[in-house]
Parts: C-alpha cells; structure tokens; sequence
C-alpha cells in the first residue's frame, strides 16, 4: 500500500511537469493579476486584496499504535493547509491598516462548518514618515526570537517552515499571533522590531494543556503575565520590506540578501511544576527564548539561479523538562487517548519543542529561469533540525528533503513533494525517553497565490 501510494504521488508530479507543450517559445514569468484599488494619484495610498491556498495529499507512516475512536486508520489523507484571504491599506502617509482570515489544517478528521478564524487585525500609525519608527497595535505576528517566528507562508522554501521556532503557537498565542503594542523600523541597514503582548491563557489552548505534575513543566494556565519580545537584523545587500511582519523563505534570485539576526522572547511565570510529587507544592519558572539566526540569497547569474540558505540557534528555558510534540495537519484529533506507549503519541507528531538547546539548517537551489521551457523552473532543499531536549536522553532530528516546481517561475502556482523523516521515542530500562525508531512522511502540495 505504501509503495502504491507514493508511486502515486510521484507519477502525478510527473504528468504535471509535463502536462503543457514543452515545445512553445519561452516566457517570462506570468504575472498573475494584482487586485489593487490607488486611493490617490502616484499610489503611495491604496487597498488591496491577497490570497493564498495550500492543499495537500499525503501518505504518513503513523506513530506506531495509532488509532482513532479505538480503530486503525488510513495513513493517506487529503486537506487544506493552509487558506487565506488577506486586506491591506495605506490609507494615508501614516496611517496603515492589516486584517487576514482564513483556516488552517482541514483534513477528513477536522470538524464540520468551522475553524476559520481571524490571524490578524492591526492598526500602525507612522511616527517618523521615512520608516525609521512605526507604532502598531492588534493581534498580530510582530514578535520576537527569529526570523521564521513569522514566516510569510506564500514564500516558504521547504513544505512548511521550521515550526520548532513557533514556540507556544496554539499555547497562549493563536497560530503564532498576539494581541500586542509593538514598534518597528528601520535604520539604515538595521531592522528591528519589538512588542510588548498579553499572551492568552494557556487553559484556552486548541490542544489540551499538559496537566501539572512533578516531571515536566507545562504552561501556567491560571494567569497570564506581560511578554515582552523583539528581533533585530542587520542587511547587509538588498533590504528586505517590513510592511508586514512575515519574512520571505526564498526569493527566486530576485534579490541578494544575506542578514543576521538576533531575538528574544520573556516571561515571568509563564510555567509551573510540582516541587514535590507527594507535597504538590506548585513551582514556577519564567520563560525566556532566545535565537540568532543568518539568512542568505545570493543569485548566480541574470538568468536568476540562486543559492538560498538558512542557520538559526535557539536556547528555550520552558521550564524543568518542558516537552510538546508538533504533528502538521495531524491526521489524528486533539483528545484521542495516548495508547501508543511512545512519547509522540498518536498521528505525526514528534517531540519538537522543549527546554534545551536546537540547531536548524536549510538549503536550496533554485535551478535558472525557464528551466523547462514555457514551464518554469525547480527548486530542490533540504533542512534538518538538531535538538537537545533536556527531557530526552536522545537528540531530536528531523530530516526534511524534496523540490519546488515553480510553474510560472514563482510562488503564485507551484507544485511540492517533500519527505520528512521523524524519531520515534519510547522509555528505555531506565524510564528514559530514547529515539527508538524512525517514521516518514510524503507530501505533494499544490500552491496558489495571488
């Protein structure tokens, strides 16, 4: 079964390459329309209107003893990653105005009629008209730690981007977003943003909150105090647009950046554990992120092949011996007991975010403009994820590998297969959590933006 279905979903990337006549002269890239109302003469005020749509079709090879209502389930599914309808405005010189809407992650599992939800509303007021400082308040992703802390989903080099980096999304933030005060600018070839947010209460979380106990920190759920949080990076060639807080995974060879990056996120109080297990005398712990990361695109000719690469470094303090798994559009829904007898539990997930020490590193190649004649071109990349959990006697890897068709020579219509190959962790001897196998999981996305 296993082989039928990936064998499936490679002919389909195959058929689709190919599926227009190859011998027609070449083209620039198509651009697609740009839904964009001037509200005065040269532009500089105007609304506009974006969207972007992600769908997947996927084989996983589930955490072993998976089930769902007691049964075991299809490993193929189908779904939404991403949809999203997006509304910007520059109303005057500084007066600016975001709101986004949309879903994530809709699959057979997911509830009828529901789940889409507001991801931002911001109001941003210019106090210095040339950029160098913008105040803004909203729910919002200025934030802090990384640079994909924030990713720009349209634009995302691999399948999806590094998560781990997302630390308490769906935890007391809604899919990374926050309801914050915040600055931001840029100073010559510094970009800096930062934000004071009240996260939300972790007992309102989408996923259940772990409950307290005298193992493993979890995250307070009876109040919820100030975090404070900010980013800056120094651009060293082309800089990059801060209009909106999402930064790009790759530009096509389009511009030449190369940034380093530094953040932080804080806390007081954010987690607790038992000091005692018999006692139950509650402990808490602040909570501080920190990050520094470098992002490089450097093109290789006019004909736009590039070189594309990422490295970030993050130290979380989550608390004594925080662990929270990450499962992608996981097949299996929230509340499902964990019968699996592994530390992942049921579906894809993996133990991806935790107190300790993690190394990232991505890299692709975006092959030259119209590589396949009048068919765009390709982009192959390759990541992993290195992370030394202090609840786990083994490091946390995942592998990630696959190619970006970019149909029209962009992200506007672009086809992904990716693989991603997760650890498995079970109790050894010792009660300790070790990676005691490997599972995988094939993805063909199709993208379209506009």
């Amino acid at each position: 079964m296993k082989k039928t279905i990936i064998s499936s979903i490679l002919t389909c990337a195959s058929v689709f390459t190919f599926a227009q006549d190859a011998t027609k002269p070449a083209t620039p890239d198509v651009k697609f329309p740009e839904f964009k109302k001037n509200l005065n003469e040269d532009g500089s005020h105007y609304i506009k209107f974006t969207t972007v749509a992600q769908f997947w079709s996927r084989y996983s090879d589930l955490n072993p003893g998976t089930k769902i209502n007691g049964q075991s389930t299809e490993p193929f599914d189908i779904g939404i990653r991403r949809l999203r309808f997006s509304v910007f405005s520059q109303l005057t010189d500084r007066v600016f105005f975001y709101a986004q809407f949309g879903q994530n992650n809709f699959n057979y599992t997911s509830t009828l009629q529901a789940g889409s939800f507001v991801h931002d509303a911001v109001g941003e007021y210019k106090v210095m008209k040339n950029g160098t400082f913008t105040l803004g308040t909203g729910l919002t992703g200025w934030s802090g730690l990384t640079r994909f802390s924030a990713p720009a989903v349209g634009s995302i080099l691999g399948v999806d981007a590094p998560l781990y980096q997302q630390a308490t999304n769906n935890v007391t933030d809604q899919f990374l977003r926050k309801l914050s005060i915040y600055a931001k600018g840029q100073i010559g070839k510094i970009d800096y943003r930062f934000a004071i947010s009240k996260p939300t209460l972790a007992g309102n979380a989408l996923q259940p909150n772990a409950d307290i106990n005298a193992k493993n920190a979890t995250f307070n759920t009876l109040s919820s105090k100030i975090q404070t949080q900010g980013y800056v990076s120094y651009q060293f060639f082309d800089k990059e647009n801060n209009t909106l807080c999402y930064t790009a995974g790759t530009y096509h060879g389009k511009k030449k950046i190369l940034n380093l990056g530094a953040g932080f996120i804080s806390q007081n109080r954010a987690n607790w554990i038992y000091g005692d297990a018999i006692k139950k005398d509650t402990v808490y712990s602040n909570m501080l992120l920190l990050g520094t990361d470098v992002f490089m695109e450097i093109p290789l000719s006019e004909k736009r092949n590039a070189v594309t690469a990422y490295v970030a470094y993050t130290n979380y303090q989550m608390g004594k011996n925080y662990i929270r798994n990450v499962g992608v559009m996981n097949p299996i829904p929230a509340g499902q007991p964990n019968n699996t007898g592994t530390l992942n539990s049921n579906g894809v997930g993996a133990p991806m975010v935790g107190t300790g020490n993690t190394l990232f590193a991505q890299f692709g190649y975006k092959f030259k403009d119209n590589l396949l004649p009048n068919n765009g071109s390709l982009q192959p990349y390759a990541s992993i994820q290195y992370s030394k959990y202090d609840a786990l006697k083994d490091a946390m890897q995942v592998y990630e590998a696959g190619i970006n068709w970019l149909i029209n020579g962009t992200h506007n219509s672009k086809i992904t297969l990716g693989y991603q190959s997760r650890p498995i962790y079970t109790k050894d001897t010792n009660g300790e959590w070790v990676n005691s196998s490997r599972k995988g999981m094939a993805v063909l996305q199709y993208q379209v933006s506009f």
